[in-house]
């Protein structure tokens, strides 16, 4: 589930700002839906594609 995490997150924030501006007028047509939905899928899909940054190896000082 951690894998995932950072995905889902991009999502939520990319959907939540496409509906927030969707709202501006009290509606969400048609079109600024699959807008929001484009912007999730967009969001999940590139997330998911780019790996995280591996954690520096740590060495031990004697």
């Amino acid at each position: 589930m951690q894998k995932y995490l950072k995905a889902i997150a991009a999502a939520v924030a990319a959907g939540a700002a496409s509906l927030v501006t969707a709202l501006d007028d009290g509606t969400v047509t048609a079109q600024e839906g699959v807008t929001a939905l484009v912007a999730v899928l967009a969001a999940l899909g590139l997330t998911w594609a780019v790996p995280n940054k591996q954690a520096p190896a740590t060495t031990t000082e004697p």
